[in-house]
């Protein structure tokens, strides 16, 4: 074969086993299979880092997450605070980013009226940390409820880990964390307030 034949033959050659070859995963994929992975289980949680007064209340209670429901697109993840069963993270998959709402509801099941509060990821972040400024819907709900210093939240969820989930809330002058222990898995705790098995959002 001479060198022109050669180079033809690699130009016809390398397309075809680019079509043949898996495609790679991206960060947010990774990211959302490495949840997906843990689906069915329930791990205990801590606050690592909070405010002495304003989080009293989480510091010193028991804190579980279950990874409840998994699909191929969302992931809903109830959030248990001692005996208050209000918070459900929801974590969506779309073409081109991940989405992290808050369904938070009352004890009767019916909605809060602050709820489907969160945002979508802006930049394709790593296979272990994702984060999610809020969107204009949260702004304007919390502008609605009188929580303006809520209006500059940024969620940051990350795997620092392999056996550590970590939930953190930032704005200025605060900073609020919640690492989830996931070597152990532990007992199921009750349903969330209101859960519907494939519940679908208005959000």
């Amino acid at each position: 074969m001479n060198t022109r034949s050669g180079f033809l033959s690699l130009a016809v050659a390398l397309p075809l086993l680019a079509a043949c070859s898996p495609a790679a995963e991206s960060p947010q994929d990774e990211f959302f299979a490495s949840l997906a992975a843990h689906c069915g289980n329930s791990y205990e949680g801590r606050v690592s880092v909070g405010d002495p007064e304003l989080d009293a209340d989480w510091m010193a209670a028991r804190i579980v997450i279950e990874v409840k429901e998994c699909s191929t697109n969302r992931i809903r993840v109830p959030l248990h605070v001692d005996n208050d069963h209000s918070r459900t993270w929801v974590f969506s998959r779309s073409v081109d980013a991940l989405e992290l709402k808050h369904d938070h509801r009352l004890a009767d099941g019916s909605h809060d009226p602050v709820t489907g509060y969160g945002g979508s990821t802006f930049t394709i972040g790593t296979a272990n940390n994702q984060v999610f400024p809020a969107d204009d819907y949260s702004k304007v709900l919390f502008s609605e409820h009188d929580m303006p210093a809520s209006v500059g939240n940024t969620w940051v969820v990350s795997f620092p880990n392999a056996s550590t989930l970590r939930y953190q809330l930032l704005r200025d002058e605060r900073d609020f964390q919640v690492e989830v222990d996931l070597s152990k898995p532990i007992a199921t705790p009750p349903a969330p307030w209101g859960w519907l098995d494939n519940e679908e959002y208005s959000w």
